[in-house]
């Protein structure tokens, strides 16, 4: 059974660091483009960053350019966002999706249950 399962969320003061990690059981994913997305409190859930099947192409939010990486270990089956410079605005519940190399949350097929990340200025 496909399983998403995020962890590495936490609160941290602004200028801080968080590495997100999202565990996916499943030979399937190994296709799969592999995303993050984000929803803060009245907010709709935005694109973050994806990174394709092979590892080889990446993209980011342009909020986020700069201070996030994205990458995953394909033999470990999982994805990784390397957080950095955080700002208060990065505050948010941080999601895991796996599906289609778009930037919309309907591309995806898979979810995962989400991991807080609250940053204090």
């Amino acid at each position: 059974q496909e399983q998403l399962v995020e962890s590495g969320g936490g609160s941290v003061q602004a200028g801080g660091s968080l590495r997100l990690s999202c565990a996916a059981s499943g030979r399937a994913f190994r296709t799969y483009t592999m995303a993050w997305f984000r929803q803060a409190p009245g907010k709709e859930r935005e694109f973050v960053s994806a990174v394709n099947y092979s590892g080889a192409f990446t993209r980011y939010a342009d909020s986020v350019k700069g201070r996030f990486t994205i990458s995953r270990d394909s033999a470990k089956n999982t994805v990784y966002l390397q957080m950095n410079s955080l700002k208060p605005e990065d505050t948010a519940v941080y999601y895991c999706a796996a599906g289609d190399y778009v930037e919309v949350a309907g591309g995806y097929d898979y979810w995962g249950q989400g991991t807080q990340v609250t940053v204090s200025s």
